[in-house]
């Protein structure tokens, strides 16, 4: 009984939530009267679809509130690496910015000039900052909520977005009231500021706001983690995998997350594999698509924060070399990824344990069971970047470990 169970909770775990209901059903009547061959391009479309979805993230709010050090922070950068928002004292931003993250490079977070600055009104505001292009809107404070915030969020809604007030730098706001004596309670010092937060902005029209209360170098701590969730559980499916992968490592249950993501990934190559046609691999009794493969292992590595450009910045928060954070990270998979590199993880026999697991989480793929058979090029595919993404995951929590440790 405790078996079923699981295996109903992993097959609902897979559930192909890319897809409208709509889509779905076609893919069944597809397969129906054309086979794989039928699927395939469709498959392949999608695949393109999720790789070419944008998304696009606006942060404002008064200048001085930390936009730019929040937008580093949701991309996994400090200020000194390349690519991050400019941060200072005063208003650095004067007209849209746009930062792409580094590795989805259709996620773009907008530095927005501070709603406080001279050069804009409230009224003029949206219009001139291209309202709709965005996804969603954070609004920044480094205090209290002024009038132009509550202003902007009720034409915001008025227009039918999202937006979300965050308060940064608790962290030195709890570090001021800790210096100055007496009893110190954190929750209670936290639960005081968000009040104040929440009574300042029903007093300027916005009833029942929510206040997440942050610090852009604790992203572990406060509401950070929180925030996090009311984000991506406030996007359409196909846009929270995006805004899911896009999350720098920062904790256990974000890696967890990106690794449900890719696992509803894995079907749909495995499916595309099946259909182009198997090529047997040298020395082995099997066949799959190499090229899939290869690309597929690089571009998990890219969403977990394991490729080139991902290890130079976690070497540089540990103060070693990438060679050396790749030796105590200890995995094979995170040289250049080879076809040796592909037959040596067959030979090692790894990838056949996850081959029954596969069979019985993908029932409710309505073609996937006909695709099962001894060197079946779709159970090889799946099951080797099933255990890919495995091992890759485990080596991102070995990574995180290892910064943490470090810091």
């Amino acid at each position: 009984m405790e078996n079923a169970s699981s295996s109903q909770q992993a097959a609902q775990s897979e559930t192909p939530t890319f897809f409208t209901q709509e889509e779905f059903s076609k893919l069944k009547s597809e397969f129906e009267t054309g086979g794989v061959e039928k699927v395939q391009s469709l498959l392949e479309k999608k695949v393109k679809e999720l790789d070419d979805t944008e998304l696009n993230i606006a942060v404002t709010g008064e200048s001085g509130a930390g936009k730019s050090t929040f937008i580093n922070a949701m991309r996994g950068l400090l200020k000194k690496d390349k690519g991050a928002a400019a941060v200072g004292t005063i208003e650095t931003t004067m007209e849209p910015t746009g930062y792409s993250h580094p590795n989805l490079p259709n996620v773009r977070y907008w530095d927005l000039p501070g709603t406080g600055t001279t050069r804009f009104t409230a009224g003029s505001y949206l219009k001139e900052m291209q309202f709709n292009k965005y996804d969603f809107f954070i609004i920044v404070s480094a205090g209290r909520f002024r009038e132009n915030d509550a202003k902007l969020a009720k034409e915001i809604k008025r227009l039918g977005k999202k937006f979300y007030f965050v308060r940064s730098k608790i962290d030195a706001d709890l570090n001021s009231v800790q210096l100055e004596g007496g009893e110190f309670d954190e929750d209670v010092e936290m639960e005081t500021i968000r009040s104040d937060c929440v009574s300042g902005l029903g007093k300027a029209g916005i009833p029942d706001p929510t206040v997440f209360l942050v610090s852009n170098f604790k992203k572990n701590m406060y509401d950070f983690p929180r925030l996090m969730k009311a984000l991506a559980d406030g996007l359409p499916n196909k846009k929270e995998s995006v805004f899911v992968l896009a999350l720098p490592n920062d904790s256990v249950e974000i890696i967890w997350k990106k690794r449900e993501v890719l696992k509803g990934r894995i079907w749909m190559l495995a499916t595309i594999a099946a259909g182009v046609g198997a090529i047997p691999v040298p020395g082995l009794s099997a066949a799959c698509d190499i090229g899939i493969l290869i690309g597929a292992i690089n571009n998990f590595r890219e969403y977990l924060c394991l490729d080139a450009a991902g290890l130079h910045r976690l070497a540089g928060r540990t103060g070693s070399s990438v060679e050396e954070l790749k030796t105590k990270a200890g995995s094979p998979l995170l040289g250049e990824i080879t076809e040796h590199v592909i037959v040596k993880r067959l030979r090692l026999g790894a990838v056949f344990v996850a081959v029954s697991a596969v069979e019985a989480g993908l029932h409710f793929v309505p073609f996937i069971g006909s695709l099962f058979g001894a060197g079946s090029s779709f159970v090889m595919t799946y099951a080797i970047l099933n255990d890919a993404l495995n091992l890759l995951v485990e080596t991102a929590e070995k990574v995180l470990a290892i910064t943490n440790g470090a810091e």
